[in-house]
């Protein structure tokens, strides 16, 4: 089969693309026929090695997929031959990757694909809707009618953020760098989108927040810089969220944290454990299957083109150039 893999960590052009041999299921794995792939951030630095996660190689790189089973182990129960799946989770923790055109994964990081969903928009919305779920329930327990606050809404996770709550009955406000992706958020559902560049940003959240009943919930998808501006917005007994920023050592203004009784959530999705995510990934498709889960795919490429795939993910986590909006996908 053809995959796209590392021999060594190091920068994009590390990556070469050629033929590895088909894997075979284990007893509890089926065997999928990769239709796409996405690239995350945690792809490009586990491929860099800032992660050190790549020990053995030829290592396939790749976290999410989504395609058609084709074989299944011989204890394997939850889908047959044909079915359309979805998963994350994939090359980590001794698991191979997914950037392949066949793959080898254990049922329990699998989910079935909504009749109504293309691969594309399924592998897309793989670690980033699971994050965004687990964020907003497990840790935060988001209720009706709460405020949430996401910076960067137009973002993988951050437009997955927008949507999860809106579902869930919450009121939404978005940051984003420009009218386009404010246009986007608002499609979304979002009820307040601001610009981030505005330099009454604060004063619009206030008032937004004045008008509905507080902020209760933070979801940081950036790295988080300024404590004392964030727990300054927050209402009592409010709850933030951080999943990004490895080496960020933000200062924290102790008392007014818990003078407001607030609650600091942070979490990795891949601590989570199989039962946790199926149960995101079940309320996903449920949403799905309404129609109100609409991954956004930003740029689809080959799979040969896992490199460049690559590149561009980190000229937008790392160096911030503001080119992409939504998932970059590759198809094989």
């Amino acid at each position: 089969m053809k995959a796209a893999f590392i021999r060594q960590t190091g920068t994009p052009d590390v990556i070469e693309y050629g033929e590895l041999a088909t894997p075979e299921p284990g007893p509890t794995e089926v065997l999928v026929k990769v239709g796409a792939v996405s690239v995350n951030p945690i792809d490009t630095y586990i491929r860099s090695g800032m992660i050190k996660v790549a020990t053995s190689f030829p290592y396939i790189i790749g976290c999410d997929l989504a395609g058609t089973v084709e074989r299944v182990g011989s204890q394997a129960t939850r889908f047959k031959t044909g079915d359309r799946v979805w998963g994350s989770n994939q090359s980590l923790f001794g698991r191979r990757g997914s950037f392949a055109e066949y793959a080898a994964v254990d049922e329990k990081w699998l989910y079935p694909i909504p009749a109504q969903m293309l691969d594309a928009q399924a592998a897309a919305g793989a670690l980033t809707g699971i994050t965004a779920h687990l964020g907003l329930h497990l840790n935060a327990g988001l209720k009706p009618g709460e405020v949430v606050f996401v910076n960067g809404g137009a973002g993988g996770v951050g437009s997955a953020v927008i949507q999860l709550a809106k579902a869930a009955g919450a009121k939404v406000i978005a940051t984003v760098g420009n009218s386009d992706k404010k246009a986007l958020c608002e499609s979304w559902g979002a009820d307040c989108v601001i610009d981030y560049h505005s330099p009454t940003l604060d004063d619009e959240i206030k008032a937004f927040t004045a008008a509905n009943g507080g902020l209760q919930v933070w979801y940081e998808t950036q790295v988080p810089t300024n404590f004392d501006r964030t727990i300054g917005l927050m209402s009592p007994r409010g709850r933030i969220i951080v999943m990004a920023g490895r080496n960020a050592r933000p200062e924290f203004p102790n008392g007014a944290f818990y003078v407001k009784d607030l609650r600091l959530f942070g979490f990795a999705m891949f601590n989570a454990t199989p039962e946790e995510q199926r149960a995101c990934a079940e309320a996903i498709n449920s949403l799905a299957a309404q129609g109100t889960w609409k991954p956004q795919v930003g740029r689809t490429l080959p799979l040969a083109e896992a490199a460049a795939a690559h590149r561009l993910q980190e000229e937008n986590t790392l160096q911030k150039q503001g080119t992409l909006t939504g998932k970059i996908v590759l198809v094989p």
